[in-house]
């Protein structure tokens, strides 16, 4: 477990594998820590023979927290639909910019980069503004920034919003992440006891309504990525959940759309999570990806 100064601020990162392997970098949605990526799944990706790499996104965990008012949320919400600007502390830009930083501080020159949900979003973002520092993308149950595509369901967008409200108590707390959990989730392999834990976990850890509301403002001021999508050329693959509610299908669909050569995997039956009983398939994804990168 290491701090570094990356893009102006502090971040918490971990690594899995032998450094001298090529690198892949896990990148984490929204309000969502480092150990949200489970040390089983990093190790078994470890073991495709690269370096792993998790942190925290600023504003989570043990990364810095800014200190900024971010305003009302679904106020930016319903400007952003309609095509309005939002003002925010810091854009996707600038969660990309940390990523990069991450890579700077530790002396690597490129590296795979995989994101979930937000974290797609940046490492979109990343492959578009920082090309040379990226040998693949896979983007998981994402979109594009374009307002028509992975629109939420809007018991699943209300339920989001429970994040960004603070909770009473360490119960509360853990209540309603494991309540939008349940919503949000795969419902054919849900694990309460499972969810519970890991969301106590990350409570304990670090809790920061603040900080999700302006990593949501962030989403919501970047506006859309479909213009650079279009002009990236590096091996893509696109895996999204057929049962996603957060963020409907069509996103992941448009994002292989506008890649160049993008693959899409569609992940039967899965929510918006990365449960256990999907993990062979995101693993054997990043095993095509980087076995085309080496040949």
């Amino acid at each position: 477990m290491s701090t570094t100064q990356a893009n102006g601020i502090e971040v918490f990162y971990e690594t899995f594998g032998d450094p001298t392997d090529p690198t892949l970098l896990l990148v984490n949605g929204l309000g969502t820590q480092a150990i949200g990526q489970d040390q089983e799944y990093c190790e078994a990706l470890a073991a495709l023979g690269l370096h792993v790499i998790r942190y925290d996104n600023r504003d989570v965990g043990l990364s810095t927290h800014v200190d900024s008012d971010v305003g009302d949320v679904m106020e930016s919400f319903a400007t952003a639909l309609g095509g309005g600007e939002v003002d925010a502390p810091y854009t996707l830009s600038d969660m990309a910019a940390d990523g990069i930083g991450l890579l700077d501080s530790l002396d690597i020159g490129a590296a795979h980069i995989l994101g979930s949900s937000m974290g797609g979003m940046i490492v979109q973002t990343m492959a578009i503004e920082h090309p040379g520092r990226v040998l693949s993308l896979t983007s998981v149950m994402s979109t594009t920034g374009e307002p028509e595509y992975g629109t939420p369901d809007p018991e699943c967008l209300a339920g989001l919003a429970t994040l960004m409200v603070p909770a009473g108590d360490r119960a509360q707390r853990i209540e309603a992440g494991v309540q939008l959990q349940k919503l949000i989730g795969t419902k054919g392999v849900w694990d309460e006891g499972w969810t519970r834990q890991r969301v106590a976990a990350a409570v304990d850890r670090a809790y920061d309504p603040d900080g999700v509301a302006r990593q949501m403002t962030a989403i919501l001021a970047s506006g859309s990525r479909a213009e650079g999508l279009s002009e990236l050329s590096l091996p893509t693959v696109v895996l999204h959940g057929d049962a996603d509610p957060l963020v409907n299908i069509s996103g992941g669909e448009r994002t292989a759309e506008l890649v160049p050569g993008a693959e899409l995997r569609v992940m039967p039956g899965m929510g918006h999570d990365l449960p256990p009983a999907y993990w062979d398939r995101l693993v054997a994804a990043v095993a095509d990806l980087s076995q085309k990168v080496a040949r």
